[in-house]
């Protein structure tokens, strides 16, 4: 019998946060390099990794949320939120960079990564979240099984880590439905 995972995941702090961005960027350079389509073409060089979590930390302080996973102190894995600021979106929030060392796939990191970022959308009151990933790839399979529908998928939407333009697949899963009531804080039309 295999042991238990010493493992932890956290809400990283805005003021921690700037300690992380090497391991985060190292983190994002292996991604990238064993295929996944999050936004970057291969080879990713560290700098410019460097230069996103940089970005993505200064965000923090303004609404934008960042979980890390770490397995016996080693950072293995990353989700972001990311909020609707506008009035009219209230209700949504946008699921980031979801990312598992390619060594620690399949030990549930990306399923509990996930249920803490939900679990922080259902405190701030966000009832959709939504997500795209590459068509095709394995993460469609892991949103399935986490309760995500599937609407649909762009064609050519981005280029995967190798330059080949790909199919994207949009998600969404409600957590608070909230067809008939208002968004907290909206003045009704009496």
């Amino acid at each position: 019998m295999n042991a238990p995972l010493a493992l932890e995941i956290a809400l990283v702090d805005a003021s921690q946060a700037p300690a992380l961005v090497t391991e985060l960027a190292e983190l994002l350079v292996h991604t990238v390099a064993h295929g996944a389509s999050i936004g970057f073409l291969a080879p990713l060089a560290l700098s410019e990794a460097q230069a996103y979590w940089q970005a993505v930390c200064a965000g923090l302080p303004d609404g934008e949320w960042l979980w890390v996973a770490r397995v016996a102190g080693q950072l293995v894995g990353t989700v972001q939120l990311s909020p609707c600021p506008r009035a009219n979106g209230r209700n949504r929030a946008e699921v980031c960079k979801l990312m598992v060392h390619a060594d620690w796939r399949g030990q549930g990191i990306a399923s509990l990564l996930m249920a803490a970022l939900e679990g922080k959308a259902r405190k701030l009151e966000r009832g959709l979240l939504f997500l795209d990933t590459e068509a095709g790839s394995g993460a469609e399979a892991l949103y399935q099984s986490l309760g995500y529908t599937r609407v649909g998928e762009i064609p050519d939407y981005a280029a995967s880590p190798d330059g080949r333009l790909r199919p994207t697949a949009l998600y969404y899963k409600l957590l608070i439905e909230r067809s008939l009531n208002p968004l907290p804080g909206a003045e009704s039309e009496a």
